[in-house]
């Protein structure tokens, strides 16, 4: 059979604070439109399908969404899982009538001991789950996640059918697997790993939980990443899903395009509000400048983003100038204007009129208690 192997959406992830829901509402679509045209029997996602255990409602709204396109308008089987970043109890909800539309969710250990089966493939789904989870279910001592997982493969083999692929969707930190700035570390006392040589029963592993689809370098195991880029350290990586099919053992990474791409630019201030140097550029972007100037820039940061709205960080490549600074007493200088001289001095930016009216209405409430001690 052939399917498509995605993870790590994070419904309701924001960027250094920029909504991304849009962002995820296109990527998903993509995603969608692939799995028409290449005709595929499934689709598979392995884990952390929200950001948040208790997402945000319009998270939740769209997760809805694109499942019901998925499952119920172009009635595609759909197999995920739990991740870490996901809720089992929240994302679970409903789940008693999903099988009835083919879509599996998996969301403990004893419901990934039961394989979903195609006619040529079997699919078990472990969601991520901590050791003490293992403990229960077992009743053994198992303190280790690289043993609670090798326990529970043990008991999926009594399952397998002979006749048929096996597949293993789940989410966990893989030995020899590379990290990236958007991940969450999943680690207790550096217990964090599973070694590959525990999937060795399965005819493929799909997983979920680094974001990056190169993190590991295996030829039956392997991360779809995720669909979108979510920190500075992914600028680089192509985003994709993979196409995988168990009759020809074939592994395909497909490219998706991102409605805003992060992207790095090395300027000065001026080149960067030239209206000839940025009419050439995607100034929708989410921007990284690498900024040439040595001078401090009043109201940098606002001057910038009239131009460019989601800029996520600017950085100064040979550092700020230093200047001789005045001194500034809390004798001659009222606590207002010593806060509004701090943040530029730190930042290089003026005070926006909004932070200077919040300022002023928490000094005049530390004031009035200050009167009633």
């Amino acid at each position: 059979m052939r399917f498509i192997h995605t993870a790590d959406w994070h419904i309701g992830k924001k960027l250094h604070g920029y909504d991304l829901l849009e962002d995820q509402r296109a990527i998903i679509d993509q995603i969608i439109a692939l799995a028409r045209t290449e005709k595929v029997d499934a689709i598979v996602i392995a884990g952390d399908l929200y950001d948040r255990s208790v997402p945000a409602v319009d998270a939740v709204k769209l997760l809805n969404e694109k499942i019901a396109e998925i499952n119920l308008t172009n009635e595609l089987p759909l197999l995920a899982i739990s991740g870490n970043h996901d809720s089992p109890t929240r994302l679970e909800t409903g789940s008693q009538w999903f099988q009835q539309t083919r879509f599996y969710l998996s969301t403990s250990i004893e419901q990934s001991l039961q394989p979903v089966e195609f006619d040529d493939t079997q699919f078990f789904l472990l969601p991520y789950f901590e050791p003490i989870e293992a403990r229960i279910f077992f009743d053994e001592p198992l303190m280790k996640i690289s043993d609670s997982v090798q326990r529970v493969i043990e008991e999926m083999t009594k399952h397998f059918d002979s006749s048929k692929k096996q597949v293993l969707v789940t989410h966990f930190f893989v030995a020899g697997a590379s990290q990236t700035d958007s991940e969450t570390k999943i680690q207790v006392g550096g217990l964090d790993s599973v070694p590959t040589t525990a999937f060795a029963p399965f005819d493929r592993v799909v997983l979920g939980h680094l974001h990056a689809n190169t993190a590991l370098k295996h030829p039956k195991i392997g991360y779809s990443g995720s669909p979108l880029k979510f920190s500075l350290s992914e600028r680089t990586n192509q985003k994709g899903i993979y196409l995988v099919d168990t009759v020809k053992d074939t592994n395909e990474f497909i490219p998706l395009t991102p409605k805003r791409d992060i992207q790095q630019l090395t300027a000065s201030f001026e080149e960067l509000i030239d209206p000839v140097f940025y009419r050439d550029l995607d100034r929708e972007a989410f921007w990284h400048f690498l900024l040439t100037d040595r001078a401090v820039i009043p109201n940098m940061m606002n001057q910038l983003r009239k131009i460019y709205p989601f800029i996520l960080s600017v950085e100064r490549l040979n550092g700020r100038e230093q200047t001789k600074k005045r001194q500034i007493t809390t004798r001659e200088t009222d606590p207002q204007t010593l806060i509004s001289h701090f943040f530029q001095e730190m930042t290089g930016d003026s005070l926006l009129d909004s932070q200077t009216k919040w300022i002023e209405q928490g000094l005049n409430e530390a004031f009035v208690v200050e009167k009633r001690e």
